[in-house]
């Protein structure tokens, strides 16, 4: 009697755990799928607001426009930010992290050697998905708005920083490669780094004219006039690629 007792017993035990498994499997299973609907609510309210931005500038976007834009309800928008602040901070931080992920492929994929890497982050700057119209006017509106909001001006110090110094440091290497000791890497690096922001500008304001290809043409060209001794290996980095070397396209 007491054996069957422990059979019946073991057996409702293992039941329970089977079932307690399953049922935990489940709710996991659905926690998941939550998670990835959230992420990709807020993905479509963070290109809204891109959107929002872009039509109708960083004042006159607010929580009901990017709504209206997402084809959401406001109370949507609320429900994953809060408040318009909110919102726009994480779309500065995913326009950042966008960014960063850029140039960090295009320099892993690069040579060790430090042409090839100021070749790599130099052209970064221009990836298709970064120079879109679109992207380089809400980023001109937060850099604006930077003076004032703290916040924004810290979320973009950071990544330029990092990508400030890694820049820097490739530029002193070619440097001391070269025997050039004597110049400063750091004027170079932001001399570098500034005509690609010129470059931005020049194609948010004459788009219809001035093309990405045309604007990696103008950053290689310069970095032959600033390394002639490797201009040989600066075209090859242009060519290799570099699909906007070659073939070119606008930015839309």
């Amino acid at each position: 009697m007491v054996s069957q007792f422990s059979g019946i017993k073991r057996s409702y035990i293992w039941e329970k755990t089977v079932t307690l498994e399953g049922t935990n499997d489940y709710l996991a299973g659905v926690s998941e799928k939550r998670a990835r609907s959230r992420a990709l609510r807020r993905r479509q309210l963070i290109a809204a607001t891109i959107d929002s931005i872009n039509r109708v500038g960083f004042a006159e976007t607010t929580l009901a426009s990017v709504a209206r834009i997402a084809g959401v309800s406001q109370a949507s928008v609320v429900f994953h930010f809060k408040t318009k602040d909110a919102l726009l901070v994480a779309t500065l931080r995913y326009l950042s992290e966008e960014y960063q992920a850029a140039w960090t492929a295009a320099l892993a994929a690069a040579p060790a050697e430090p042409i090839p890497r100021i070749c790599a982050l130099a052209a970064a700057d221009f990836e298709p998905e970064l120079v879109t119209r679109k992207k380089i006017a809400v980023w001109q509106a937060f850099w604006a708005e930077a003076k004032s909001r703290p916040t924004y001006m810290r979320i973009c110090g950071e990544r330029d920083a990092e990508r400030s110094a890694v820049m820097t440091a490739a530029c002193a290497g070619a440097l001391r490669d070269l025997g050039r000791g004597g110049e400063s890497a750091e004027d170079l690096a932001a001399a570098i780094d500034s005509l690609s922001d010129g470059l931005w500008q020049r194609l948010l304001a004459d788009y219809r004219s001035f093309t990405r290809r045309d604007a990696l043409r103008v950053v290689f060209s310069q970095l032959k006039a600033n390394f002639p001794e490797h201009a040989a290996a600066i075209d090859a980095a242009a060519g290799a690629g570099r699909p906007g070397v070659t073939k070119g396209s606008k930015s839309g």
